[in-house]
């Protein structure tokens, strides 16, 4: 059953009217009325004005409201509108409308709790770009709150805007909250993020008067210790660690990092103590384990590392997802028989996970028995593991030099398992391309989708191909038989109307403008869609209606191909300044920036060196 929007919420207190103002104290928490209901006792105060029959007022002829007082507090007519509209939109289940509605208010009353019911309306609906301008909304009314600048946070994690994600952690840090920043820096360690930039905002925030006295200085300390090892800084992380181990010794997180730090300069029995400390603190932590096995293999006491973790095992009977991780640790070690005990005694169970397959896979072709490997990944049945383990065994036919055999085998795969026929033929294609064969891979797949000539992946991935090829007719016509089956598919229009629209082709500047405003009707959230449409704006000589297209696509998707529209975009507008601050930011946060290179030979005087 659909989540009902509920109508209690922020109300109106009681109003009165004088003349035909509408005088009310805006939405106390306090109030239990539903927004309606108060709607119509406002309406119906005003209805016990003297009719124009009683007094003086003369006939209604003219406008009633012409000599009636400006409203300069509470709900006019269409503060009023805005909001009955949100709440019948809500009541119906028609969120994104409800969402649009409340954030519209909250831009004429100051009153956090509209934008707070603008960002859990859009978290109905599942509309991020709603739920994010609400939540930004949201913020800017109550900046100590803690729950727009979570959301906040996790929306520039998940498009990969690392720096703006840890200010708003930082943030509810600063109020008090727990910023999770430990686990933010496991993730950027992971991801490989920005870490020197992320390293700085860090230090920046710890060098603060007081930063040691709010709640959760631990977890910033333990955040930056994590994002200093991996930058190499190994001893000032050991400092900040030594720090939480004063405010905090029994913190399970604090003996996970000691023990990655250890493991990290070789410093094995340090690391086999804290993962032991670890564990004893908590003792159903798998990282624990993996950690203290990890040690024992580094301090190359295998023997005793497998009478640990199978002691291990038997405390966590049944427990096949710690069996896996231990053997596919070992096997990383560069230990294949210990991995491969630990994986026996599931062959033969009725239900063989595939991951154990994949592993064994691993394993055999280690120890140099290619065809028995090739068994093991070929059992590896349909799910998260399958297109690895044929990529594996793709890959291991070829360099051992028989090419022929892994087309064949690839080939045969595409018959048995007719649900991964395009995802197969794909990888053959990139297989062939790392070999240096694009010719073999071109024939394969125009092979493929004339037997298949509707199959949309294979049709955009040879556009593609004759896109860097420089074949836009071809790629055109790949884009436009996709199109013809499905009209609404918003990759396709994406891809050709921005390609007619960054080629500038005379003559079709106002086609690009209809093929990407169709993809935004079918995919409104999506940020290529959105550059797409701020550059074709720019392309047809409006950079005032590109300026906020591309502000939302650098906002969800900040890449340096946004990045360098928004930057030229400005440039146009004579706000240099802020292009030259935008591109100084891209090229801290990677080496490797050829498309903002690009706009600098065009545009030298953008060159963050100019800035005053």
């Amino acid at each position: 059953m659909r989540p009902r929007f509920s109508l209690l919420g922020p109300g109106l207190k009681g109003s009165t009217c004088s003349g035909f103002s509408l005088v009310s104290a805006m939405f106390r928490h306090s109030m239990r009325l539903p927004l309606a209901a108060s709607a119509a006792l406002l309406l119906s105060a005003c209805q016990s004005t003297p009719s124009p029959q009683d007094s003086h007022l003369g006939t209604w002829a003219d406008d009633p409201m012409r000599n009636a007082p400006p409203i300069t507090r509470g709900l006019d007519a269409a503060g009023l509108s805005t909001l009955l509209g949100a709440e019948l939109a809500g009541q119906r289940g028609d969120y994104r409308y409800a969402s649009q509605g409340y954030l519209e208010a909250a831009k004429r009353y100051h009153e956090p709790a509209l934008a707070e019911r603008a960002t859990f309306a859009a978290r109905f609906g599942d509309e991020a770009s709603l739920v994010e301008a609400s939540a930004l909304r949201w913020r800017e009314l109550a900046p100590q709150a803690e729950a727009p600048n979570r959301l906040l946070a996790a929306f520039s994690l998940q498009r990969g805007d690392w720096l703006d994600s840890l200010e708003q952690r930082i943030a509810i840090v600063e109020a008090g909250g727990h910023g999770d920043i430990t686990a933010f820096a496991e993730i950027a360690v992971a991801e490989e993020a920005p870490l020197t930039l992320i390293a700085q905002q860090l230090r920046e925030h710890l060098a603060r008067p007081n930063a040691d006295q709010l709640p959760h200085h631990s977890d910033v300390l333990l955040g930056t210790a994590l994002i200093e090892a991996a930058l190499g800084d190994t001893t000032l992380a050991q400092r900040r660690l030594d720090q939480v181990e004063l405010l905090d010794p029994e913190s399970a997180a604090l003996w996970l990092v000691k023990a990655r730090l250890a493991l990290e300069v070789e410093d094995y029995p340090a690391a086999q103590r804290a993962a032991q400390q670890g564990l004893e603190l908590a003792p159903d932590d798998v990282r624990f384990i993996l950690l203290l096995a990890q040690a024992e293999i580094r301090l190359n006491n295998i023997s005793a590392a497998e009478v640990q973790t199978n002691a291990l095992l038997e405390s966590h009977a049944g427990n096949e997802d710690l069996r896996l991780s231990l053997a596919q640790l070992y096997l990383e070690e560069g230990h294949p028989e210990p991995a491969q005990r630990l994986l026996q005694p599931l062959i033969g169970q009725p239900n063989v996970p595939d991951l154990a397959y994949y592993l064994l896979g691993a394993i055999t072709q280690e120890q140099g028995d290619i065809d028995n490997a090739l068994l093991y990944y070929r059992q590896v049945s349909e799910g998260s593991e399958f297109l690895p383990a044929r990529a594996a065994a793709a890959q291991m036919l070829i360099e051992e030099d028989r090419l022929l055999d892994a087309r064949a085998f690839l080939r045969i795969e595409r018959m048995r398992f007719d649900n991964y026929f395009t995802e197969l033929v794909m990888l053959e294609v990139q297989l062939l391309d790392e070999i240096n064969q694009p010719a073999d891979a071109d024939a394969l797949l125009d092979r493929e989708i004339s037997r298949t000539p509707d199959d949309a992946s294979l049709l955009y991935m040879r556009a593609m191909r004759r896109w860097e090829a420089g074949d836009i007719a071809g790629m055109e016509q790949d884009l436009r038989q996709i199109l013809r089956t499905d009209p609404d598919n918003a990759e396709a229009l994406n891809a050709l109307g921005y390609t007619l629209a960054d080629l500038n082709l005379p003559g079709r500047l106002q086609e690009a403008f209809e093929l990407i405003e169709r993809a935004y009707e079918a995919d409104p959230d999506n940020p290529a869609v959105l550059d797409s449409m701020g550059w074709v704006y720019f392309r047809l000589g409006e950079p005032e209606e590109a300026l906020p297209w591309l502000e939302s696509a650098y906002m969800q998707l900040p890449d340096q191909e946004v990045a360098a529209h928004l930057a030229e975009v400005l440039n146009a507008l004579g706000r240099d300044e802020e292009a030259r601050q935008l591109i100084q930011q891209i090229m801290q946060r990677t080496n490797q920036h050829p498309l903002i290179d690009g706009l600098l030979e065009r545009y030298p005087e953008l060159s963050p060196e100019l800035s005053p």
